[in-house]
């Protein structure tokens, strides 16, 4: 059985830390790499790369304030690479080139944090810019979801992307994802690719800036 290590924010709800901890992963639980309330996010200083590959970003080259702070923001499936290739960390760029993802360019920086990976040919993103963007470049499907309806500390709204992320065969999200509007689009999305959507009820649904999972 292949073992998982989480890179996963302090700010995670109680029961998800307790569900990865029950399903055998090692946590580890990010620090500050830039001051701002975002800087403990996993999303800020990791970009999995598919295949439980993660790169690890240099925290001395991010900045406060953007496009400093989202050079390692990508959303990549494992197939596609998608990012504000112009902000992109010339090493993450590089990093995609070997393994071969398909680059598709979008305005949004903080690409990762807008868009949720589903599996290697689909996300899910309330920002239509990136929906426009896989399309007109032969990106991934894209489930189009109402943006906001989830907290992100220190700014009026989250982004669904931060909210989770994918662990072996589950999406697990940082909160209640049936109090969503689009909860049962996002579900069957998920259920259509063999996958399981894993929620916690009661627990408000956050933005922590991704759960990135490395297959050790």
């Amino acid at each position: 059985m292949k073992k998982s290590r989480i890179y996963i924010s302090h700010e995670a709800c109680s029961p998800l830390i307790e569900y990865l901890i029950g399903k055998g992963c090692e946590l580890v639980f990010t620090r500050e790499a830039v001051s701002s309330p975002i800087g403990c996010h996993p999303d800020i200083q990791y970009c999995h790369l598919g295949s439980g590959k993660v790169f690890h970003g240099i925290s001395e080259k991010l900045g406060p304030t953007y496009p400093a702070d989202c050079i390692y923001n990508a959303c990549s499936t494992g197939k596609y690479f998608i990012h504000n290739l112009n902000v992109t960390d010339s090493d993450l760029l590089q990093e995609a080139d070997k393994i071969g993802l398909k680059k598709i360019h979008v305005s949004q920086g903080y690409t990762r944090c807008s868009a949720l990976p589903v599996d290697e040919d689909s996300i899910i993103t309330y920002d239509r810019g990136i929906a426009r963007s896989c399309m007109k470049q032969g990106g991934p499907e894209v489930l189009l979801v109402h943006p906001g309806h989830l907290l992100l500390p220190g700014y009026s709204c989250g982004f669904i992307g931060g909210t989770g992320g994918r662990v072996g065969d589950e999406i697990i999200f940082n909160g209640d994802l049936s109090a969503h509007p689009d909860f049962e689009e996002i579900r069957d999305f998920i259920c259509r690719r063999g996958l399981r959507p894993v929620y916690f009820k009661g627990e408000p649904l956050t933005d922590i800036g991704s759960v990135i999972e490395e297959v050790l």
